[in-house]
């Protein structure tokens, strides 16, 4: 029977995590279940930074950024000996099981630690980068888009008075989802994202300028995995190729993490650490609860660090056809 369960943030940030933590507490608290928050992701997992959660301690948390339980990387946890150092502080700590909001990195070291030490735990996708399978929403990931469609908005403004070419990077690691969703929001002439590559610099070069024809002023969404390279580098190629127009990039990095959730992502969190609470009863080794078709899905969280999640190619597509004329 489940009667203590730790919660940890690991990995980026990301806004509605603190909307996600009230929510588990809560529903811990209305099923008899006692909370402990673990600070600084694994590594608190490591050192024992523990605190007791009460529905109280979770007060006026849902609109705030970040994580009231900070959050970390931990390079030692992928080592074994350092597993069992964690296991011991949960077993002295009366955990029973875990529950863990992050990205893959963080799912893999949860699905490993699971199978090892038989603990059960529950999977919240939890990244502005969207790219875990099995689920269309991670949590960020609605406002990290409503973020970056803010700041392009503006940048739109002084590109379209200065008629210049904008590359603006976002996000997203190795995967387009953040840079197709931003792409279609803002009305980008391009995007360029990881899945895509791009033959070479000149090819990116025909295509601006067959664009430029049309249009002076021209954005376009960088996804920071994308196979040519530096923005900064590609933007002084283009600028070499096109000597009368004003090239300039812009590289948005960490405010696309910031801010208060948008609404969805606070009903969402919310919805998603209820749901996780009635998961991790079931005592199930190693699960992850996510959202398809706005219905609640649970699967086992090997999928997810399994299987690579596929874009949107049909909104990739539209974005194309709709942005340019």
């Amino acid at each position: 029977m489940i009667k203590r369960i730790g919660i940890l943030t690991s990995g980026g940030d990301a806004p509605g995590m603190n909307a996600c933590i009230r929510s588990i507490v809560r529903s811990a608290y209305k099923n008899n279940i006692k909370v402990v928050g673990i600070e600084y992701g694994y590594k608190g997992l490591l050192n024992s930074n523990f605190i007791n959660l009460s529905p109280e301690s979770v007060t006026n948390i849902v609109h705030k950024g970040g994580t009231i339980l900070k959050t970390n990387r931990c390079e030692e946890f992928k080592q074994k000996k350092y597993r069992k150092i964690a296991y011991n502080n949960l077993k002295n700590e009366n955990i029973d099981g875990l529950i863990i909001l992050g990205g893959d990195g963080s799912f893999m070291g949860a699905y490993i630690f699971s199978n090892e030490f038989k603990v059960p735990v529950v999977g919240i996708p939890s990244t502005i980068d969207n790219d875990i399978y099995g689920s269309d929403y991670s949590i960020g990931f609605n406002t990290a888009v409503q973020t970056i469609m803010d700041s392009v908005d503006k940048i739109r403004d002084t590109a379209s008075s200065h008629e210049r070419i904008f590359f603006i990077e976002v996000m997203g690691r190795n995967s387009g989802h953040l840079a197709i969703h931003a792409g279609n929001a803002t009305g980008a002439e391009l995007v360029l994202i990881p899945e895509i590559n791009i033959k070479n610099f000149d090819s990116l070069v025909q295509k601006i300028k067959k664009i430029n024809i049309k249009k002076k002023s021209i954005i376009i969404i960088y996804a920071e995995g994308c196979n040519l390279g530096p923005v900064d580098k590609i933007t002084n190629y283009v600028q070499k190729k096109m000597k009368n127009s004003n090239v300039r990039y812009s590289i948005l990095g960490h405010i696309q993490r910031g801010g208060s959730p948008c609404e969805k992502d606070r009903i969402n969190s919310s919805l998603l650490g209820y749901y996780s609470v009635k998961e991790i009863i079931k005592k199930d080794k190693s699960k992850m609860v996510g959202i398809i078709n706005d219905k609640l899905i649970v699967q086992d969280l090997k999928l997810s660090i399994k299987r690579k999640k596929e874009i949107n190619k049909d909104l990739f597509k539209i974005t194309e056809i709709i942005n340019n004329y």
